[in-house]
């Protein structure tokens, strides 16, 4: 089994920052995409930030040029800083992640949620 912890949520003002973290562990042989999805209320979960095993990135139209998803593969973790914060991004994060596990018998695929993490930007 694996388990994604994320922290960094919180109150933010308009135009201010936040990082959020994701920190996975567990069963892992290797982490494959890592990436961060967002629900606001009413609305479907969407895709904010994802980042490849080999570094590639790419970000929802919204957010590009104001958030950045980096990972260190050393701490199985993956981070979303998030500058210039909007109301309009005011909602509960979740990371995902793609881990290859060794079962005992083969290695096996999954993607993994973290549990979320609010974010609101208000004044």
């Amino acid at each position: 089994q694996v388990q994604l912890v994320e922290s960094g949520g919180g109150l933010v003002q308009p135009g201010g920052s936040l990082r959020l973290s994701c920190v996975a562990s567990g069963n892992i042989f290797s982490i494959n995409g890592m990436g961060w999805y967002r629900q606001a209320p009413g609305k479907q979960r969407e895709l904010v930030a994802f980042t490849t095993s080999g570094g590639s990135t790419n970000y929802a139209d919204s957010v590009k040029g104001r958030f950045t998803i980096s990972r260190d593969n050393a701490k199985n973790t993956v981070y979303l800083q998030m500058n210039s914060l909007k109301p309009e991004d005011t909602a509960v994060y979740y990371c995902n992640v793609g881990v290859l596990s060794w079962s005992g018998l083969n290695y096996r695929a999954n993607d993994y949620w973290g549990q979320g993490t609010l974010v609101t930007v208000s004044s």
